[in-house]
């Protein structure tokens, strides 16, 4: 039986959408609002990106093959202290205050996906194209975020290659949406009327609610997720309205440790004989050579107070916490560079996992307030924050503030 794609009943015929919110304007306000917004994430996306030093060595790195998606134009700054937890706070909190209105968007141009024929000329097939991409990959971007924000790494491979290539595909085919459409949304605002457009349903139902109250509705939808999610950036009582962040909620535990954590010690295979004080040397290797530290000898070197921030990759930071321990431009200078400390290549006794092992660019080795830490809050290191000894630098992803240090290599990367 042959099917008439003209049948109201199938998604293909005009008819078949029946909203009466449709339509040029509706459709434009939003796609203006994710053209500010999604031009704001991914620059924050590649200010991340850059925070890891990824052409210092590869460990920093998580995006092989890379090419010339990975262009990196400066090495990470140390100040301000707080530069990674405003950008990943901006990131995380903007992206997904923006889901209810990418799902709005996608909502409104639906009636486009079904049109057929689907290729009407080489011009219509590349814009068709395009259109997969872009909604593909914001789809793509958003979930993986989302996920990689609570901690829920359900998706094949590692987080940050799937979402670094994600999103150079999924800005490509923006700029392309965003080039050929800006025009047509800047005019349309500046329009009442709604005929003539293939959005506007040619039998539309009867309205429930008018397009600028769906609007408040889909704003009212973003400003709940900000007000449940931004919290976790904020740190402090703020933290309690983080209800959709996994760090949400009070501050874990009690006492000087008592802070958020991602990685525990049981998690990362920390075994208590290999920290404890008879058995655990830090080794330290540079420009003279090699030596050994126990713990008891790092506390009897001159220690210094650095109040820092610890802010990861999925947007949630402690709020700045008093660490105190030995400079690592000291230590550098004990094996051979007194004047000009170089990078360092730093590995933890976690044997499994990413992030075992880090480079610190020699502007961070240089920063008088980046520490070996021993102590946090006036009290030892717990296990969980990295006893014997973890390194805190300012302004630095999480994931470079090694925990369970074992061994420090200084010299060039």
């Amino acid at each position: 039986m042959r099917v008439d794609p003209r049948d109201p009943r199938l998604p293909t015929s005009p008819g078949f959408w029946r909203s009466p919110l449709r339509g040029p304007w509706f459709t434009s306000v939003l796609g203006l609002v994710l053209l500010a917004g999604i031009t704001v994430l991914f620059v924050t996306g590649l200010v991340s990106y850059a925070a890891y030093n990824p052409d210092l060595s590869p460990v920093n790195d998580k995006t092989p093959d890379k090419g010339v998606l990975g262009f990196y134009l400066f090495a990470w700054p140390t100040n301000p202290h707080w530069l990674y937890r405003l950008n990943q706070g901006v990131h995380v909190t903007l992206g997904i205050t923006l889901i209810p209105v990418l799902l709005a968007k996608l909502w409104s141009v639906a009636p486009r996906l079904f049109v057929l024929p689907p290729v009407r000329s080489l011009a219509h097939a590349l814009e068709r194209i395009s259109l997969l991409l872009l909604v593909g990959g914001g789809l793509f971007e958003c979930v993986t975020g989302v996920l990689n924000v609570q901690l829920d790494y359900v998706f094949p491979g590692s987080f940050y290659p799937l979402h670094f290539y994600g999103a150079w595909v999924f800005f490509a085919a923006f700029v392309a949406h965003a080039v050929l459409k800006t025009p047509t949304a800047l005019r349309n605002l500046r329009r009442l009327r709604e005929g003539g457009d293939d959005l506007v349903s040619p039998r539309p139902a009867e309205p429930t609610v008018s397009r600028r109250g769906a609007l408040w509705l889909v704003g009212g939808g973003s400003l709940l997720l900000f007000a449940t999610t931004a919290g976790q950036s904020l740190g402090g009582a703020w933290r309690r309205t983080a209800l959709l962040a996994p760090h949400g909620g009070g501050e874990p535990g009690s006492g000087p440790n008592g802070f958020q954590i991602n990685k525990t010690a049981a998690y990362a295979g920390i075994d208590a004989a290999e920290t404890a004080g008879d058995a655990w040397r830090l080794v330290v290797t540079g420009r003279t050579g090699t030596i050994r530290l126990s713990r008891a000898r790092l506390a009897e070197l001159p220690l210094y107070e650095s109040a820092l921030p610890i802010a990861c990759v999925e947007g949630w930071s402690t709020p700045d916490q008093r660490w105190r321990g030995v400079r690592l431009r000291d230590l550098a200078a004990l094996v051979g560079y007194e004047d000009d400390p170089p990078d360092v290549f730093v590995e933890s006794l976690q044997r499994h996992g990413a992030f075992r092992k880090a480079a610190l660019r020699a502007n961070q080795v240089a920063d008088p307030r980046s520490l070996l830490a021993l102590y946090v809050n006036g009290a030892d290191l717990s296990p969980d924050h990295g006893h014997p000894a973890r390194i805190i630098v300012p302004a630095a992803p999480g994931v470079l503030n090694t925990k369970w240090v074992a061994r420090m290599t200084f010299g060039d990367l």
